[in-house]
């Protein structure tokens, strides 16, 4: 029985060695076409890598290529389209800062200045519009100034400077309609220079030669671009702060209503 036992068991261990033999070899085999296939794949990833770390301006960083850009269009060109957009992009960040700060909850102020009147009349109204920043308390302000004139006088403060602090609003959009506007153009002049320079080119030597023409309309293409995408740059920018006066503008409104009705309230009473 024991030397049965011990076949079997013997039996039992070739044959799973036999089949762990196999399997190995079955997985040494898959593993190599893998191992073979990402061999193959690195080199390609590693020319996309290369391709992307290096831009397509002649392998050189971004900022090298858009400098020699700028030299090859003409500084005396590419310095007035740049200069429109520095100028351009200050006055946005000026005026985005000054909206920012005007934008203020015109209900939670309605909320205040209405419980101030009811709790310590016009005087305290007044001292919670010293204290709020921006545009709408400003003409809360004068309209609770007013108050003691009659209604009447109250509306018409409110809307005399509602539209002063409006005008507010808006300084400073006109010098950024001006650099949209401009930057093409100066572009557009480039590109007319570019194209006199390369026909006068041409009469001098006599020739239609590529290396004749080439000078004069690399500054005549090269002005025009800059000068689009400074205006490009320009115009989103202005399209959102008009955007964000027109939305202060139309809370000034509908606040100024309120108060008026607030104040027809108190003076009822």
């Amino acid at each position: 029985m024991k030397k049965l036992l011990t076949i079997v068991s013997m039996v039992g261990l070739l044959t799973f060695g036999t089949a762990n033999l196999y399997a190995q070899d079955a997985a040494d085999s898959a593993a190599a076409p893998q191992t073979e296939q990402a061999a193959a794949i690195t080199p390609a990833e590693e020319a996309v890598a290369d391709a992307v770390a290096g831009d397509d301006l002649g392998g050189q960083p971004v900022h090298q290529a858009l400098k020699q850009k700028f030299i090859e269009g003409g500084v005396g060109w590419m310095s007035p389209i740049l200069l429109c957009l520095i100028l351009g992009l200050a006055i946005v960040i000026e005026r985005v800062i000054y909206l920012n700060l005007a934008t203020i909850n015109t209900k939670k102020l309605l909320d205040k200045v209405e419980a101030a009147l009811n709790n310590g009349g016009i005087e305290a109204a007044k001292e919670v519009c010293r204290n709020t920043r921006g545009p709408v308390a400003s003409i809360f302000y004068q309209g609770l100034d007013r108050a003691g004139e009659g209604i009447d006088v109250v509306e018409k403060s409110v809307a005399s400077y509602g539209s002063v602090q409006a005008g507010h609003l808006e300084n400073g959009m006109s010098w950024i309609s001006l650099f949209i506007a401009l930057s093409p153009m100066l572009g557009f002049m480039g590109t007319v220079v570019g194209m006199i320079a390369a026909f006068d080119a041409i009469e001098v030597a006599g020739d239609i030669a590529p290396s004749l023409v080439a000078g004069g309309m690399k500054i005549a293409l090269l002005t025009t671009v800059a000068g689009l995408i400074a205006a490009v740059i320009l115009q989103l920018f202005y399209n959102y702060l008009l955007a964000k006066i027109d939305s202060i503008v139309i809370s000034m409104e509908d606040a100024s209503i309120s108060l008026v009705d607030i104040l027809t309230k108190y003076l009822k009473k």
